[in-house]
């Protein structure tokens, strides 16, 4: 065998590996609602008796979200990207009172555009930003 023809043999098996190497999970993957179970100081318990969750299924609207972490709504867009990245914009809510859940909600709301990356492993979502802050979320379809 020439060399030429040896070299187009690995240029060409070198393709086929990395073509069939495993991809990154893709935007269809978060079409879901998910329960917040890290974030900041916040305890689990008090994520799950607020019944803290983000929904990304956006049967409505496609690419559109809605958050409630125990009082308000929150709603906007959301745009996940095969490459591991993630945008949120257009955050807006409703503006209740509520005795309590009112720190978490806060904090939520102000963390959440500043998210830039995502991985999803088994059923857990992690969302985090440049700085090293996360959310971490378990699908509200696993037992």
């Amino acid at each position: 065998m020439n060399n030429i023809v040896k070299g187009l043999l690995i240029i060409f098996c070198s393709f086929l590996l990395l073509n069939c190497a495993p991809k990154m999970a893709t935007s269809e993957n978060v079409k879901k609602e998910w329960m917040l179970v890290e974030f900041k100081d916040f305890t689990k318990e008090m994520m799950m008796q607020n019944k803290a969750n983000l929904n990304l299924g956006g049967e409505v609207v496609p690419g559109k979200f809605s958050a409630n972490m125990g009082c308000n709504g929150m709603f906007g867009q959301a745009t996940f990207n095969a490459d591991g990245s993630v945008e949120f914009s257009e955050v807006g809510m409703t503006m209740m009172y509520c005795d309590k859940g009112m720190d978490l909600e806060s904090a939520f709301s102000k963390a959440l555009p500043m998210m830039t990356k995502y991985s999803i492993k088994g059923h857990f979502l992690t969302i985090s930003d440049d700085k090293g802050n996360k959310m971490k979320f378990v699908a509200a379809d696993w037992d």
